[in-house]
């Protein structure tokens, strides 16, 4: 990119700072379980302040986040394949071939890196607090690039497995073998799966603030069931079919359809228009009586220094 786009993406990105409440009033909600109505709204708004950093980062920088994140995902399909090629005729060899599927999330996560399906929740929370017309921008301007520089990623990584000398025939005959297997499925499949995968990434980002310690263990138990259950994810897919693209398997076109866009669009209503609706759902009566609340204590407060100055002017006579 020049330099004058790159110009251009850092002044529209000062332009634009994420609407919300607290900055209006100049007052941020503290995430302490204690004094917030629920263990539930804690974690809400621990994600939702979390989305809103996330929303204001300058598009360069989480541009090339996301082609590291990309690159990374390739390791999913490298140790998928190799489990593939060493457990194949061994009972029970899918159940550790599967785990093979979770190297690359546990990179990608655990380096802070920007995959697209985490931002379906952590970036979406901020404009359902505050729907403005900013906040949508925002959030479209984050998911654009982020998915940009995803699919970038992995395009490097298919590159580099299908044409470095790498790997041996048994090692790419297996990657084949795993693409293939998600090429079998029809576009209704495809958008059924994706739901799927994308409600166990929003339910993953959703237990992070609670999982401490154990949040590799997390990763590791909610991706492993993403493969075993055989769902499809648009960034981890994208290795796999690109890998087949660039070996000449199958066409560009079978890459959009019945790949891409359906499973795309899967992601984006599991973990978003199902899970995040859900889960900002469960929390907006506990958001109603902490406004209540606040209210209340704030009249109270106002009504006893009323009354106090009205004693002073007593006093004064």
């Amino acid at each position: 990119m020049d330099k004058i786009g790159e110009d251009k993406i850092d002044e529209s990105t000062d332009e634009l700072e994420v609407e919300s409440e607290e900055k209006e009033s100049g007052e941020e909600i503290e995430v302490n379980e204690e004094e917030l109505p629920s263990r539930a709204m804690a974690i809400h708004e621990h994600i939702r302040q979390d989305g809103e950093k996330e929303l204001e980062r300058d598009a360069m920088a989480l541009l090339w986040s996301a082609v590291a994140a990309g690159l990374s995902m390739g390791a999913s399909l490298l140790a998928k394949g190799i489990f593939h090629v060493h457990l194949e005729g061994i009972p029970g060899g899918f159940l550790l071939e599967s785990l093979g599927y979770t190297f690359g999330f546990i990179i990608v996560i655990m380096a802070r890196q920007q995959l697209f399906t985490e931002n379906t929740v952590t970036a979406v929370l901020p404009v359902m607090h505050k729907p403005t017309s900013t906040n949508f921008k925002l959030l479209f301007r984050l998911w654009g690039v982020v998915l940009f520089g995803n699919l970038i990623g992995t395009g490097l990584a298919a590159l580099a497995f299908e044409f470095m000398p790498i790997f041996d025939e048994a090692t790419r005959d297996a990657f084949v073998s795993i693409g293939m297997e998600v090429m079998q499925n029809t576009p209704g499949e495809m958008f059924a799966n994706a739901i799927i995968s994308g409600w166990i990434i929003a339910t993953m980002v959703w237990m992070f603030p609670a999982a401490g310690a154990a949040k590799i263990l997390v990763i590791i138990l909610m991706t492993w069931l993403i493969a075993l259950g055989n769902t499809t994810h648009i960034v981890v897919g994208t290795v796999e079919i690109l890998y087949l693209v660039f070996n000449g398997t199958i066409h560009w076109s079978d890459f959009f359809w019945p790949f891409a866009l359906p499973t795309l669009a899967g992601n984006i209503c599991g973990g978003t228009f199902i899970f995040a609706l859900l889960s900002h759902a469960q929390i907006r009566n506990d958001m109603a009586t902490q406004k209540k609340e606040k209210a209340n204590a704030q009249a109270k407060s106002e009504r006893v220094i009323a009354q106090k100055e009205q004693e002073a002017r007593r006093a004064a006579r």
